[in-house]
């Protein structure tokens, strides 16, 4: 399922959709956002090389850790959510913000 493109925060649901994130003033919270244990900054590449990263540095971490993903490039909107999908990890959360973008993915368990 695609992530809504808004300028706000996305988290999802247990049904499988994604809804907006908002603390009880209506916005995101820092407290609110996944915890990661590594972090990618592909800030100012361009498809295909975000992706192309995100695949090498998931390859580095250990099954069930959180990794979250800082990119500008806009059809990182469409090829982030199909990466998760394509490779069975888990897409925990996205913001987008002011043309910058945040992911945090959850690597899938080994097989």
């Amino acid at each position: 399922m695609p992530i809504p493109s808004t300028g706000i925060c996305w988290i999802r649901s247990r049904l499988d959709s994604f809804l907006p994130l908002k603390n009880g003033r209506g916005s995101t919270t820092v407290t609110d956002l996944p915890k990661a244990d590594h972090l990618l900054d592909v800030k100012g590449l361009f498809c295909p090389e975000p992706v192309m990263m995100l695949h090498n540095k998931i390859r580095d971490i250990d099954s069930g850790q959180v990794l979250e993903v800082l990119a500008t490039d806009p059809a990182t909107l469409r090829d982030i959510p199909k990466f998760c999908t394509f490779l069975g990890h888990e897409l925990l959360h996205h913001c987008e913000e002011d043309g910058s973008y945040r992911y945090w993915l959850r690597k899938q368990a080994a097989e």
